[in-house]
């Protein structure tokens, strides 16, 4: 099953994913990456079937880093989630792509920002964000904790604790996370200590 976090703190995002990808009752790998950079200060947080979730991030990347080229300026964090925003919306119509995504980023004008998107093309900007039956448990208690200083260390800790939560209640719950901060100094991966 999977569990996708999302916390946005006073200068940065930091995001998690559950990192077993499975098909139907079956284990394939306990090290899939399901953040993808997308530039050096944003990351597309992607759940859902595997396919779709795959086709689709990448699509998003590609098209990010041609209008990159192609203008030489980078897409901000917002135009970033609006473009995926539009392109789940037209699938809608078409080809239905079974994909949640959190466009996480960090814009030097701006700050931090985190926008939540569903299958079905709806895009809201959140502090706290997640997908999958752990954020059933894990909300709530985000919602209690955050605090619009929330400090890294602060934010870390929700996460081990979130996952200490999933692992506690959720029968079928992932045994390996990936943890990732966005911001000003760009994309880090965390180490966490359960």
């Amino acid at each position: 099953m999977e569990y996708v976090m999302g916390i946005k703190g006073k200068d940065f995002v930091m995001v998690c994913t559950s990192a077993t990808a499975v098909q139907q009752i079956i284990t394939m790998k306990h090290d899939e990456d399901k953040i993808l950079p997308l530039d050096s200060h944003s990351l597309l947080v992607t759940s859902g079937e595997p396919g779709d979730r795959v086709q689709f991030s990448e699509f998003v990347a590609a098209n990010v880093r041609l209008y990159a080229l192609r203008n030489q300026s980078k897409l901000s964090t917002k135009a970033i989630a609006n473009f995926a925003r539009g392109e789940l919306a037209t699938a809608l119509r078409k080809g239905p792509k079974q994909c949640n995504l959190l466009v996480a980023g960090y814009d030097k004008d701006k700050g931090p920002s985190l926008y939540f998107l569903d299958y079905l093309a709806t895009m809201h900007k959140m502090n706290v964000a997640g997908y999958g039956y752990g954020s059933w448990f894990v909300l709530s208690m985000y919602d209690r904790m955050w605090n619009s200083n929330l400090t890294e260390e602060e934010a870390l800790k929700m996460m081990e604790l979130g996952i200490k939560e999933v692992q506690n209640r959720l029968v079928v719950a992932s045994p390996t996370y990936t943890v990732k901060i966005v911001d000003a100094n760009g994309i880090r991966v965390l180490n966490l200590d359960l």
